[in-house]
């Protein structure tokens, strides 16, 4: 397997910085084959495979995702992330000649049929100045300069006073991860969601919960699975690369996260219960753990987390969870370390890749028991 040219990258950068070579600590050390990278979903969501990892001995299992109810003891409590991705990426035409691809991170003000936004702009280099006029069919876009990160701020309005809302949700393209090496299409405003998401805010979808279908659900429901839903609404600061020399260097950005009383009363109850509590997605895990109070309450909650979890954090709430294989030098690699440790992590990709697994977003999944 060979190393990874992130990795390389790594070595390059901090051998520059001074004599002793520091490696991040959440690195797999090899390469994700190109080909092993999932760039479209498969037919059937739960068709999936699942691999299993239990924590006590290191013993690993291959299974499919449809398999769940049969794993995962009766009666346990699964947490769910329902935020819903919304359309946020337009191609769009310069003023002056050429196209941009511009994806939409985060509203800095409430809009109807004008507002101002944090953007990414690919394309266009340089000339992605101040003044510069972007055009989408009923949309105009002006690049007003960039923020203290660099990112670049547009003022974005419609033609005769159209909601913004509206002309994104029926023309913009789904924000799929630039690893997906084509152009989205409508079949990912399906896909690229899962079927119980319900609140529009993310940028990014919660990946883990793409395998779930209504008759899976049903299912496990038959099996006395109980649900509980957190709303984490996925920002840039979830999928933004970790390029300092040191975990405890990296900002985690914050993102808007709810649970109400029903909900948090449902996983309080699992936990008196000494039920199987399973959080499904990175994004549930930084939900939770940041909920319970000194007192050990969990209680409902309104408002922001910028909790990074990465080795050497003491987990409150959460010992087992559902998730898909992550990116290098990622933070939802970092948290998965922080459970089962970096080396267990290597290990279990190399097993993945050994057996024909698929990676990152529309890829296979694996439950850590």
């Amino acid at each position: 397997m060979k190393f990874s040219k992130r990795f390389k990258g790594w070595e390059k950068m901090n051998h520059r910085k001074s004599d002793k070579i520091k490696i991040p600590s959440i690195d797999l050390g090899f390469e994700i084959p190109e080909e092993r990278i999932a760039q479209i979903p498969l037919k059937e969501r739960d068709s999936s495979k699942l691999l299993v990892y239990y924590r006590e001995n290191g013993r690993i299992e291959h299974h499919h995702f449809y398999e769940l109810p049969e794993i995962i003891p009766h009666e346990s409590v699964l947490i769910l992330n329902k935020t819903k991705v919304v359309p946020c990426r337009l191609i769009m035409n310069k003023e002056s000649g050429g196209k941009v691809d511009v994806l939409i991170l985060r509203w800095l003000e409430n809009y109807g049929s004008a507002g101002r936004a944090k953007v990414l702009v690919k394309g266009g280099g340089r000339k992605n100045r101040r003044g510069t006029v972007l055009l989408h069919n009923e949309i105009k876009g002006e690049i007003e300069g960039r923020d203290d990160e660099g990112k670049v701020i547009v003022r974005f309005e419609t033609k005769e006073g159209k909601s913004l809302k509206e002309i994104l949700n029926s023309c913009a393209l789904s924000p799929l991860p630039p690893y997906i090496k084509r152009v989205p299409d409508g079949h990912d405003k399906e896909r690229y969601q899962t079927v119980f998401g319900c609140e529009p805010g993310s940028i990014a979808a919660p990946t883990a919960g793409l395998h779930f279908t209504e008759k899976l659900m049903e299912n496990l429901s038959l099996f006395g699975v109980e649900f509980a839903f957190i709303t984490l609404h996925i920002g840039e600061g979830t999928f933004k690369p970790i390029r300092v020399e040191s975990l405890d260097e990296h900002v985690m950005d914050s993102e808007e996260f709810e649970i109400d009383e029903e909900n948090a009363e449902k996983i309080k109850r699992g936990l008196v219960c000494g039920k199987k509590i399973i959080a499904v997605g990175t994004s549930s895990v930084r939900a939770i753990e940041g909920l319970m109070t000194e007192e050990g309450e969990i209680k409902p909650f309104t408002g922001k987390t910028s909790l990074f979890i990465k080795p050497g954090f003491s987990f409150k709430i959460v010992k087992s969870m559902i998730t898909n294989f992550h990116m290098p030098a990622s933070t939802p690699l970092a948290l998965v370390s922080a459970l089962i440790g970096i080396e267990e992590v290597r290990r279990i990709y190399r097993i993945a890749l050994e057996n024909n697994y698929r990676f990152y977003s529309y890829g296979d999944s694996m439950l850590i028991y």
